[in-house]
């Protein structure tokens, strides 16, 4: 859907669409810290929740290696992972710095700080690419349609990470994200690069692309 449009129509769609869901959290009161939610991957209420949903699935529990992004609310799966002993590989903001490696069995006490961005800096080796094969990918989103599109905040930076790591470890690595149930949405305009996810676990759902 949406692939004859113009491309300048697709992204003028894409930004209509981005503003409707912040707006929409923001009039539910949905969105917690860092405000507003606009230009960003929202943290939610119930995010928490959300990530402790996510790591049941057997597709967590069995990853020795995750690869998470670096937004708030995917923060408490970071933590999580750290104090599960596993590899945690997180982008650095916009990819400007690479990729960090953080190592469980380094930051064992100060999981909470090193699951932050300030701290995978400070306790975290900086590497160029991504040195090993993530079981899971973890990703941010502003929406997921019911085809499982996502929809990343305009950067494009969400799609690079996806698309690095399935180059060069193949294309069967699961994609997971955690959003609000109000980040769900009909559909999303896509262009050919737009990557697509997995899992989407909400506070109160989870919804499966493919069966585990």
């Amino acid at each position: 859907m949406f692939l004859n449009s113009g491309r300048y129509d697709v992204k003028k769609a894409k930004e209509k669409l981005r503003l409707l869901v912040w707006r929409r959290l923001e009039e539910a009161n949905a969105t917690l810290p860092p405000k507003p939610c606009y230009g960003r991957i929202p943290n939610f209420k119930g995010a928490y929740d959300a990530a402790l949903k996510a790591s049941k699935l057997p597709e967590w529990e069995n990853a020795k290696v995750v690869f998470v992004n670096p937004d708030s609310p995917q923060r408490h799966l970071r933590l999580i992972a750290l104090k599960q002993g596993k590899l945690l590989i997180m982008a650095t903001p916009k990819l400007k710095s690479g990729f960090l490696e953080i190592d469980p069995l380094k930051v064992r006490g100060v999981e909470d700080e090193a699951s932050t961005i300030g701290g995978a800096f400070k306790y975290g080796k900086l590497r160029e690419t991504v040195m090993y094969k993530p079981g899971l990918i973890v990703t941010g989103c502003v929406a997921v349609d019911r085809e499982f599109n996502r929809l990343g905040k305009g950067g494009g930076y969400g799609d690079k990470e996806i698309s690095l790591i399935k180059d060069k470890y193949g294309s069967d690595i699961c994609v997971l994200t955690t959003i609000h149930d109000l980040q769900v949405v009909d559909s999303i305009p896509i262009e050919p690069h737009d990557s697509k996810v997995d899992i989407v676990v909400t506070p109160s759902r989870i919804l499966r692309r493919r069966l585990p």
